[in-house]
C-alpha cells in the first residue's frame, strides 16, 4: 500500500509526501521516526487503479476448501507454539497460500491484527469462510491466553469432521457412478439399438409381448424427441436438486435417510459423532455450555438434529440435565450417548465423555462405510442383472416366436 500524507515538520513548514507500508500500523511506526506532525492521510493500493488485477479477479471465482482451513489452523497453531507473533504467522500463511482468495483473506486478517483488532473479531468478518465454531474457539483461546492450543483443537475438530464426510461420500460414489452409467447406456440403446430391432419386427409382422411394446414405445418417443428428452432429463435432475435445497425438501430427505435400512444407522452414528466431538471441542476450549450447544446445533446439517439441539439449548438454559433431552431423542441419538452424557454430568468430565462418544462412533462409521461397499455391490449386480434380463427377454422373445413359426 502507498500512503499519501500531509505533515508539518519541526520548522513549522507544511509538506506532502508518500510512504510505502504493508499496513497502517507499519506506516505509523515509520512516520513516528521523522518526528513530524501528521495532518492528513490517504491510501492507495499498489495494484492498478481499477482495484482488480488478474489475481484478484480470479480470486472471486476460487473456492476455499475445508482442507485449506484445516491446514491454516494447524500451521498457525504450530507457529504460535514456536513463539512467532500472530501477525508474522499470518504473513507466512499468506506467502504459502496458493488459493488467490485465501491469500487475500490472510492479507486482510494481517492488516486487521496489525491495526489492533482481536483475531476472533477479524475472523468474524468472513462468516462464509470461518464457521462459528472456529471463531468461538479462537475467542476462547485469546481470552484464556492459550490461542495455540485452541487452534490445534480446531484443526483436529475440522479434520475429523472432514474425514467423516469424505468416508460417507466415498461409500456412495461407486453406486452413483454405476447408476449414471446405466442411464446413459439405456438412453443410447433406446435411440440407436431398439429402432433397428423394431424395424425387423415390423417387417416380420409378428405379435409382440406387452413388455416389448412398452420398450418400443419408449424408444420411439426418445428417438423422435432426443433433444427434448435430454433437456427434460437434465431439467428433472436440476429440479430434484433444487427441491431438496428448499426447506421443505430438505426436511423430507432428512427424515427419509433416518428410515432407510443400513443408511439410517450410518446417518445416526455420524451425526452422533459430530455432535459429541463439536461439543467436546468447545467445552474443552472453555466455551460455556449454552453457547457450546447452540454452536453445535448450527454446524449440524440434518434438520432433525438441529431441532433436537435447539430443545437441548432451552433445557440447559433452565439448568436441567442434558441427558434427559438425549433420552427423549432416542430415535436419533443412541442410548450410549445418553449414558455417557449422564456419567459426564455426574463426574464433571462431560468434555472427556463426549470425546469418547465421538471416537467410538467415528470408528463405527468407518467400519460401516467399508461394509456398505460390500453390501452395495451384490445389490447393484442384482439390479443391473434384472434390468438387462428384462430388456433381453423383451427383445429376444419375439425373435424366438418368429423362428418357431418358420
Amino acid at each position: 500500500m502507498k500512503y499519501y500524507f500531509t505533515a508539518i515538520n519541526k520548522d513549522g513548514n507544511k509538506y506532502s509526501s508518500e510512504l510505502e507500508a504493508s499496513d497502517k500500523s507499519s506506516f505509523y511506526n515509520e512516520f513516528k521516526k521523522t518526528g513530524d506532525t501528521l495532518v492528513s492521510l490517504k491510501t492507495n493500493d499498489l495494484q492498478n487503479k481499477s482495484g482488480l488485477n488478474v489475481k484478484t479477479s480470479f480470486s472471486l471465482f476460487s473456492r476455499i476448501k475445508n482442507i485449506d482451513k484445516i491446514i491454516f489452523a494447524r500451521n498457525t497453531a504450530n507457529m504460535l507454539g514456536a513463539g512467532l507473533p500472530l501477525s508474522r504467522a499470518l504473513g507466512v500463511s499468506e506467502r504459502q497460500a496458493t488459493n488467490p482468495k485465501l491469500k487475500e483473506v490472510f492479507r486482510k486478517l494481517n492488516v486487521a491484527i496489525s491495526g489492533g483488532k482481536a483475531f476472533h473479531e477479524s475472523l468474524a468478518e468472513y462468516p462464509k469462510i470461518f464457521p462459528t465454531i472456529f471463531i468461538s474457539m479462537v475467542k476462547s483461546g485469546e481470552e484464556s491466553g492459550n490461542l495455540a492450543q485452541s487452534l490445534k483443537d480446531i484443526s483436529i475438530q475440522l479434520e475429523k469432521t472432514y474425514l467423516l464426510q469424505k468416508k460417507i461420500k466415498g461409500a456412495m460414489m461407486y453406486p452413483t457412478i454405476i447408476f449414471i452409467v446405466m442411464i446413459i447406456v439405456a438412453f443410447l440403446m433406446m435411440i440407436y439399438v431398439v429402432p433397428r430391432l423394431t424395424k425387423t419386427f415390423k417387417d416380420l409382422k409378428t405379435d409382440l409381448p406387452a413388455s416389448t411394446k412398452l420398450i418400443i414405445s419408449i424408444s420411439d418417443f426418445l428417438a423422435q424427441n432426443a433433444i427434448l428428452s435430454l433437456v427434460g432429463l437434465v431439467a428433472i435432475i436440476l429440479g430434484i436438486f433444487y427441491f431438496f435445497k428448499t426447506s421443505f425438501g430438505k426436511n423430507i430427505i432428512d427424515s427419509v435417510v433416518l428410515k432407510v435400512p443400513v443408511i439410517s444407522q450410518i446417518v445416526i452414528e455420524s451425526n452422533s459423532a459430530r455432535t459429541a466431538r463439536t461439543m467436546s471441542s468447545l467445552l474443552s476450549a472453555g466455551v460455556d455450555i449454552v453457547t457450546a450447544v447452540r454452536i453445535t446445533g448450527e454446524v449440524m446439517q440434518n434438520n432433525n438434529y438441529k431441532r433436537a439441539l435447539k430443545r437441548l439449548e432451552i433445557v440447559v438454559e433452565k439448568g436441567d440435565s442434558m441427558s434427559s433431552v438425549f433420552e427423549k431423542e432416542s430415535k436419533i441419538y443412541p442410548a450410549f450417548v445418553t449414558e455417557m452424557v449422564s456419567v459426564g454430568e455426574e463426574t464433571g468430565k462431560l468434555a472427556d465423555m463426549l470425546l469418547g462418544v465421538a471416537n467410538f462412533y467415528e470408528n463405527e462409521v468407518d467400519q460401516k462405510t467399508k461394509d456398505l461397499s460390500t453390501i452395495i455391490e451384490p445389490v447393484l449386480m442384482v439390479f443391473i442383472g434384472g434390468a438387462v434380463g428384462f430388456f433381453a427377454v423383451s427383445m429376444i422373445t419375439p425373435m424366438y416366436s418368429v423362428m418357431n413359426n418358420i
